[in-house]
């Protein structure tokens, strides 16, 4: 048996500057953490020669090809031949868990993808680096399975820690950490209110539009992705992380108008109530329309921000300094 466990993350600025549509042309950036929230999977043989896949339901089934989730059925489309091989013709027996439900911003799909891949290749035998995993999740979302994303979660995901991606129109990606103190990466983190909605929605939808905008939308993209650059120094100097807040208030006021739906329902209100209230900025994490609404406020005015959106759900995390790790083999 082995288990792997894979961070979410939560992203700060720079999102759509990760579609092929926008680092084709030129960079695109990406600042964001991994948090404290995370994918697990355990790998395990199985008696006879099928599959058995445990997520929000139940699978049996003797083929791949037989799967109805679509990233099990890639993933062992590829690797479930050679798992029997060296099992003398025994199926495997996958688990995932989550903290988080999926379809709320933070990345969850990505982060399952690269925690099935390190669980089933190390599984095999095959221990690979963030970069490795990275990449073939990427490989597996965005070319096998044609889902209209980016590629900042699967680095996020991979590679954990206070990130600075970057998207070159090579298709290369560097994932660079954020050189700034402890207690820098402390006051960011004491400074953040995550307040759950209660909404979960697909990104396609939105992605698809954004990047059917994208020549259109370019300019504002490009200054996104300028934002991210800013907060990365703001972080690397030691500013004040309302000059940051600052940063992700004009970063969400051009989030939304990049596509319909991003700023659906009442999450205008909840956000210009927060602020009413005492926070410097903010955002919906992911795609946007639902899932998470991520604040920077300063600690001594968090109390009236948390009373003021008393009906939404808040939610404690932390930043976390790894990726993707095998946490048990047994």
């Amino acid at each position: 048996m082995i288990i792997s466990r894979t961070p979410f993350r939560v992203s700060f600025l720079g999102g759509g500057t990760d579609l092929p549509s926008f680092y084709r042309e030129e960079e695109g950036a990406v600042l964001s953490t991994s948090i404290d929230k995370y994918m697990h999977i355990t790998v395990n043989n199985r008696f006879d020669d099928s599959f058995r896949l445990a997520y929000s339901r139940t699978e049996i089934v003797r083929d791949a090809s037989q799967i109805e989730h679509k990233i099990f059925r890639r993933v062992l489309e590829k690797y479930g031949t050679k798992a029997r091989s060296l099992n003398e013709g025994r199926g495997l027996e996958i688990l995932s868990m989550a903290d988080i439900p999926s379809g709320t911003g933070l990345g969850s799909s990505s982060s399952f993808t690269v925690a099935l891949l390190h669980a089933l290749k190390g599984h095999l035998g095959d221990f690979q680096s963030a970069e490795e995993l990275a990449r073939e999740a990427c490989a597996i979302e965005i070319e096998d399975l044609q889902e209209p994303i980016g590629k900042q979660d699967q680095y996020a995901a991979a590679f954990g820690g206070l990130r600075f991606i970057r998207f070159l129109p090579t298709g290369e990606v560097l994932a660079e950490p954020v050189i700034c103190t402890e207690a820098t990466k402390r006051s960011l983190e004491a400074s953040m209110l995550v307040f759950y909605t209660g909404v979960t929605r697909s990104a396609s939808g939105v992605l698809q539009e954004q990047k059917a905008k994208t020549d259109e939308k370019r300019d504002t993209l490009r200054a996104m992705r300028d934002l991210a650059i800013k907060m990365k120094t703001l972080l690397e100097t030691g500013a004040p992380v309302k000059r940051s807040a600052e940063l992700l208030h004009e970063g969400w006021e051009m989030k939304k108008t990049l596509a319909s739906g991003i700023s659906a329902g009442p999450i205008d209100e909840w956000y210009e109530r927060a602020r009413r209230a005492g926070a410097g900025g903010g955002k919906i994490l992911g795609a946007g329309g639902g899932g998470f609404l991520l604040l920077l406020c300063e600690p001594d005015r968090q109390a009236a921000v948390i009373k003021e959106l008393g009906e939404l759900r808040k939610v404690n995390f932390k930043m976390d300094p790894f990726g993707s790790r095998i946490v048990f083999v047994g």
